[in-house]
């Protein structure tokens, strides 16, 4: 992706500083571009920030990161817009008291998450990658019987599907739980009495002891970090399964890799790791039964039009005066 400027607005200056996160080339910036003088950065390392946002009256971010002391050398900058729903990119302690709206892009796609949470649990539990790959060696050519099979195949009607946190993405999680015949367990920090009906709120020891899968799906915060450790996963059943589309900080890594290589839960599938990317000896590189997606979860194209689209609208809503989704105001 080349550096694409667009200048149909020269008075209102608008840098989108790794645009190839959002749109790799199948997205159109066009109604971004309707709305300044538009200069997209394919990414931008930190040594570049300063200088490609020092005009800038409006940037854009996913992961480019926005701290304090960069704000500071930024006087023109009357906007950020994260194209992401975490903000952790950018201070928005300081970005509020220079006067800058921050906004973020909340629920542009919970059904995609939820689905790669399932692909996830099917790939365990339905063996198709495995089985795909004995079919191409060879194996059911050669197999006396008209089928065959290499490892326990397991149905999910019947089982428990354990939510932590109930938002958007949990939801609608949920929703592809029941309708594979599962039942639902939730744990949020309170309460919750106003569960479909069927679904059950429960403590988090309850979760971890009755799930048979338990998918995560709550922020990160400093009292919520690493709270998956040995101690918790040792409470769980030896056939269950645990998925991260969450944060990979909500899990001791080195203690999930020790769970799987001893057989104490069946498998884990996980979309998100502590770093990102993740450094060669992460343990759960080599872990078995552990399936890692590359943060995508979010990346169908269909997601990523609604976050663009979510996007552009809380510029215009700015360009109006009135701010859409601001976290800092």
């Amino acid at each position: 992706m080349a550096v694409l400027e667009v200048q149909p607005n020269p008075m209102r200056s608008i840098v989108v500083l790794d645009g190839e996160t959002l749109n790799p080339g199948d997205l159109d910036w066009a109604p971004l571009a309707a709305l300044g003088s538009l200069t997209v950065y394919p990414r931008t390392t930190p040594e570049q920030v300063l200088e490609r946002a020092a005009q800038a009256e409006i940037l854009l971010t996913n992961k480019v990161v926005l701290d304090r002391t960069l704000l500071q050398q930024l006087p023109q900058l009357r906007y950020v817009g994260v194209l992401a729903t975490g903000v952790n990119v950018v201070d928005i302690d300081a970005a509020a008291e220079r006067g800058i709206v921050v906004t973020n892009v909340p629920g542009y796609g919970p059904e995609s998450v939820a689905q790669m949470a399932f692909a996830h649990l099917l790939h365990h539990t339905s063996k198709l990658a495995q089985h795909d790959a004995a079919v191409k060696a060879g194996q059911w050519c050669d197999s006396p019987n008209f089928c065959f099979w290499n490892a326990p195949l397991s149905a999910l009607a019947g089982k428990r599907f354990g939510v932590v946190g109930y938002g958007a993405i949990a939801q609608a999680s949920a929703r592809m739980a029941r309708g594979f015949g599962m039942s639902v367990l939730v744990h949020t920090r309170t309460e919750r009495t106003d569960l479909p009906a069927g679904d059950r709120w429960v403590s988090l020891a309850q979760l971890f002891a009755e799930a048979d899968v338990v998918s995560l799906h709550c922020p990160q915060s400093p009292a919520n970090t690493e709270f998956v450790n040995a101690a918790l996963l040792a409470t769980m059943k030896p056939t269950a399964i645990l998925l991260n589309t969450a944060r990979g900080g909500l899990v001791q890594e080195a203690d999930l890799a020790a769970a799987l290589r001893d057989g104490v839960i069946a498998g884990a599938g996980l979309d998100v790791l502590s770093s990102e990317p993740p450094k060669r000896d992460n343990p759960l590189l080599t872990a078995p039964n552990c399936s890692i997606s590359p943060h995508n979860s979010w990346a169908t194209i269909e997601a990523r039009q609604n976050l663009l689209n979510i996007a552009v609208a809380n510029l215009q809503g700015f360009c109006r005066g009135e701010c859409r989704n601001q976290v800092n105001g």
